[in-house]
């Protein structure tokens, strides 16, 4: 009786030969294809057979071929071992199922632990498939039964295949996992420097992302448009990875905090990144002489942030040193400080009446003549005067901003000296 979708009428011996089916005993589609059976009853009973055989082949060629695995430390050849087993065992139950399509490829790298990934290369592990399978190539003959060798041979590419597939997810996996678990090491290490919490372990979480130590530090911090998603952190990350020899990245709301360090020019570093920032204030810390130091160069940075729109027409980016009036405002105590031992200090101490004449200069307008008037002196001295003041501070009164941080920093000095007679 003819074959229905209930299935085959029952037979009390198996046919002669395969009939012609007129209709499918069941509904099939891509997904739950019956696979043909491969090989014969002799040949699967060499396959399992030869299991053994091939697992003893196969560690031979590894030893044999790869300069890499003779190198590895013991544990990891034996877990390299485990694993070329398994590939050869899951063929040799697969090969012997042949209604099923390729299981257990995912299992074979079940047996290592996933630390493996960081001993060996995913190329490595490419390649101690490619030894698996040219074993098994190679043996294919002694395998199977007469007539059954070419079906032997495409079997053991088609599962070289998977275990190929399988083999790249293990390693994309792992890749994933490990760069969140860097991004998230490096946001705990980013808040702890900003903290200033330089202790031991922070050393070796910080040597764990890779950097170096080579070379000054700097800290840039900005704001994005938007939150960043994990593509746009991740670009973001290569591209600051690219501008400096080491690198961290801070990704606080719509905050970014980067440490840059290294050798090179990293003002100029720190400049390239500016696209990767949204609109508004992009602020750059001073330079620092190591990671360890760099809380000072971030508390700068994230001061300025916060005091540069009382800048209308600040730079972008500016330095924090730049901002040290508008820090002031904000209640900064290191501006503070800073101003007065760089401006007022030099000026109190110097000779020749410096201190005066910027007073005076100030105190009427900026005009150097009647600054002169004030004095008693020739407008010309009020000029000489001024320039010895650009000299001894670093600051040009004759220039509009760099007067404002002049005048800021004589009312914080006569402050302090007013408070140290009280």
């Amino acid at each position: 009786m003819s074959s229905t979708l209930d299935g085959p009428a029952p037979q009390t011996s198996p046919p002669p030969a395969r009939p012609r089916r007129t209709a499918p005993a069941r509904v099939r589609t891509p997904a739950t294809a019956v696979l043909e059976p491969r090989g014969g009853p002799e040949t699967q009973r060499r396959v399992r057979e030869g299991a053994g055989l091939l697992s003893a082949a196969a560690m031979r060629r590894l030893d044999e071929d790869l300069e890499w695995y003779r190198q590895l430390p013991a544990e990891d050849r034996s877990w390299v071992g485990l694993i070329a087993q398994a590939g050869i065992t899951a063929f040799v139950t697969w090969f012997a199922e042949p209604t099923r399509p390729p299981h257990g490829v995912g299992d074979i790298f079940a047996t290592a632990p996933p630390e493996l990934t960081r001993s060996i290369s995913l190329q490595h592990t490419l390649q101690l498939v490619r030894v698996v399978v040219d074993v098994v190539e190679t043996n294919s003959d002694r395998l199977a039964a007469p007539g059954d060798e070419r079906e032997v041979r495409e079997a053991v590419l088609r599962y070289s295949r998977e275990v190929a597939f399988s083999a790249a997810e293990v390693y994309a996996r792992a890749a994933e996992m490990r760069g969140a678990w860097d991004a998230r090491l490096e946001a705990l290490v980013v808040d702890a420097l900003v903290r200033g919490d330089a202790d031991d372990a922070l050393r070796s979480r910080i040597a764990a992302l890779g950097w170096s130590g080579r070379g000054s530090t700097l800290v840039m911090v900005g704001t994005t448009t938007s939150a960043l998603d994990d593509v746009r952190a991740a670009e973001l990350r290569r591209a600051t990875r690219r501008a400096a020899d080491d690198a961290l990245v801070g990704i606080q709301g719509d905050r970014l905090v980067v440490f840059l360090g290294g050798e090179g020019d990293l003002r100029a570093a720190a400049a390239t990144l500016l696209p990767r920032f949204g609109p508004g204030p992009v602020v750059i810390g001073p330079v620092v002489g190591d990671l360890t130091d760099s809380a000072r160069s971030a508390r700068a940075a994230l001061s300025g942030l916060l005091a540069a729109p009382a800048w209308e027409h600040a730079p972008r980016p500016v330095q924090a040193d730049e901002l040290l009036p508008e820090r002031v405002l904000i209640g900064d105590e290191t501006a503070r400080r800073t101003l007065v031992a760089q401006a007022f200090a030099p000026l109190a101490a110097s000779q020749g009446s410096l201190l005066e004449t910027l007073s005076a200069y100030l105190g009427t307008g900026r005009s150097l003549e009647a600054a002169a008037r004030t004095l008693y002196v020739h407008p010309n001295t009020v000029r000489y005067r001024l320039r010895r003041v650009a000299d001894v501070t670093g600051w040009d009164p004759l220039d509009a901003r760099e007067s404002y941080v002049l005048q800021t920093a004589l009312a914080l000095g006569r402050l302090d000296a007013a408070a140290g007679s009280l």
